[in-house]
């Protein structure tokens, strides 16, 4: 299965990549904004395909094409304006579920944050970036994709315990980058995630267990 991460220069997505290098049924495709970013993964083995989120559609279809599954790992990063996270994290992501559905690529998981679905709940500190993340989730949930939405809480670099909490509505926790990776890998082909939506932080059961319970 050729599996396209998006944002696979990211901390989540530079690790995914790698894992699903290391997986004999995954072949990745890092999508990357700049040139070097490409060489690095190249020169590890690695197919890349250069493609910027802000670009038309047009251009986000022919580097989805061919695929058989998206995962959008992106985010405009907690160091960029408000105009970055339209533009990136609900805008980018709009546009390349558009351009699976327009090329055929049926299989999408979205990386969104704890909560999302849920107003009442929103950090006040970053809530632009919680609006962008809620409608993003929206469009996806309303489109012909057999997504996933996983929403993590705040993002660790600790190593991974590969144990989580998963569920509809969980109190806020933190989860490693790591884990989060691991969890994507994991549902990538679990068709019981199909269409489903869920929190996930550091828990208990391992991530396997936890995905296989998905319902």
């Amino acid at each position: 299965m050729r599996v396209l991460v998006v944002g696979a220069n990211g901390q989540i997505g530079s690790k995914l990549v790698r894992m699903l290098q290391e997986d004999d049924r995954y072949t990745p495709v890092a999508m990357v904004r700049k040139e070097e970013q490409s060489e690095k993964f190249q020169s590890e083995g690695i197919e890349t395909v250069l493609a910027d989120l802000e670009g038309p559609v047009k251009d986000l279809e022919n580097a989805v094409k061919g695929n058989d599954a998206i995962i959008f790992t992106a985010g405009s990063g907690g160091s960029t304006g408000l105009d970055k996270t339209l533009l990136i994290d609900l805008d980018g992501a709009v546009k390349v579920m558009e351009a699976a559905e327009n090329t055929q690529v049926k299989r999408f998981i979205l990386v969104s944050a704890l909560q999302a679905h849920n107003r009442d709940n929103w950090n006040e500190e970053i809530r632009p970036y919680y609006v962008a993340k809620h409608y993003a989730d929206k469009m996806l949930e309303s489109s012909s994709l057999d997504y996933t939405i996983v929403r993590p809480g705040g993002l660790m670099n600790e190593p991974g315990t590969g144990t989580i909490q998963l569920g509809l509505n969980l109190e806020r926790g933190t989860i490693p980058r790591e884990d989060v990776a691991r969890m994507l890998l994991e549902v990538l082909s679990a068709q019981n995630s199909y269409r489903t939506a869920f929190d996930v932080i550091s828990g208990e059961v391992a991530i396997e267990k936890a995905v296989k319970e998905i319902n």
